[in-house]
Formats: C-alpha cells, sequence, structure tokens
C-alpha cells in the first residue's frame, strides 16, 4: 500500500503569460508517517525531441509528514525561453510534476501546455523570432496523465556489508540470497 496518495493538482494561473509563474496548488492525503522528505519536482519540457532542452523549474521537499490530508502551493518560475528551441517556443509542449520518496519516482503527474499568440495579428502573421511577451500558456488541466510506480516505503533499509553479500553468493551462481528483515510495503 503506497503512503502517499495525491488526491488533486490544480494550475490555479491558468491561462497565463508565457512569463508568469506557475502557481500549482497539490494536494494528497499521507497514510502512514514519513520521517524522510518527499521532493517534489516540477519540469517544463522544452522539445518534443531532446531532453536536453527540459527545464527543472522547481524542487520542494515536503516532510516530515504524519497521516493526515495536506495541502500546499508549488510557486514555481516560469521556464527560461533562451533555452528553448525558437521553433519549438510555440505549439504544443508538457509539463511533468513528480514526487519521490528516498530518491524513488511514485508519482508523475503530466499536463500538455499549449503556448500561442492571442492577439489576431500575430496569429495571422507570428514574427520570425517569437515575442514570448505576448504569449500565452495555457495548460491543458482537463485530462492530466498520472503514472503511479510501485516502490519501497521503508523508512530504514538494511544495508549489508561486502563481506555479508559474499557469505550469502550461492557457490558458482553469482546470485546473492539476502534474508529480508521486513516486509516490504508498497
Amino acid at each position: 500500500m503506497a503512503a502517499i496518495s495525491v488526491t488533486n493538482v490544480a494550475v490555479l494561473n491558468n491561462p497565463a503569460p508565457f512569463s508568469a509563474r506557475f502557481h500549482i496548488e497539490v494536494a494528497l492525503n499521507c497514510l502512514s508517517p514519513l520521517s524522510s522528505d518527499l521532493e517534489w519536482r516540477l519540469i517544463y519540457i522544452g522539445s518534443s525531441e531532446d531532453e536536453a532542452y527540459d527545464q527543472v523549474l522547481d524542487t520542494v521537499l515536503l516532510g516530515p509528514l504524519r497521516p493526515g490530508s495536506l495541502r500546499f502551493l508549488l510557486d514555481s518560475p516560469a521556464p527560461n525561453p533562451f533555452l528553448i528551441p525558437t521553433e519549438e517556443l510555440l505549439g504544443i509542449t508538457a509539463i511533468l510534476l513528480t514526487c519521490s520518496f528516498r530518491d524513488q519516482e511514485f508519482v508523475k503527474v503530466g499536463f500538455y501546455v499549449n503556448n500561442e499568440y492571442v492577439e489576431e495579428k500575430l496569429i495571422e502573421c507570428p514574427p520570425e523570432v517569437p515575442d514570448t511577451t505576448k504569449i500565452q500558456r495555457c495548460v491543458l488541466t482537463e485530462k492530466p496523465r498520472v503514472t503511479r510506480f510501485l516502490i519501497d516505503w521503508r523508512e530504514e533499509v538494511a544495508e549489508l556489508s561486502a563481506a555479508d553479500t559474499e557469505d550469502d553468493l550461492e557457490e558458482g551462481s553469482g546470485v546473492a540470497v539476502l534474508p529480508i528483515k521486513a516486509p516490504y510495503i508498497i
């Protein structure tokens, strides 16, 4: 069973100018106490062709947590337009909100984003070099893409020394048979 259940993600300033900060409210239920932080990241996809243009807009640590409902506001900067290929500034892209526990990503919420001019003159005859001051960003919040991953929610994982691992190798198999000290809670 998961220790965290994300119940809602709302983009509060939508639509907004391309250069506006993202204001995203996240609601979640914590089902068991967690002393380690949750790491939330907001990523802007700068190019559908190359991950090198993706921008991590913000990273937030949240914790420790007690069981119950929680809401928080993620106030993240806009993407840097100079790090996005010119031909990819307008049109459809995406933002991803991810959350990890102890370096294990357990949820990813993706939204399509449409960047376009709203002035009729610019729509009909866009400038050769996009003018980001005139571009509007619209996050398509109606159909988010949510992906959940099974992770190990245990707070403490027993660490074995190299000598312990060598002693537990079955002869000639190259496979370690390690004792499980606590049941996995997923």
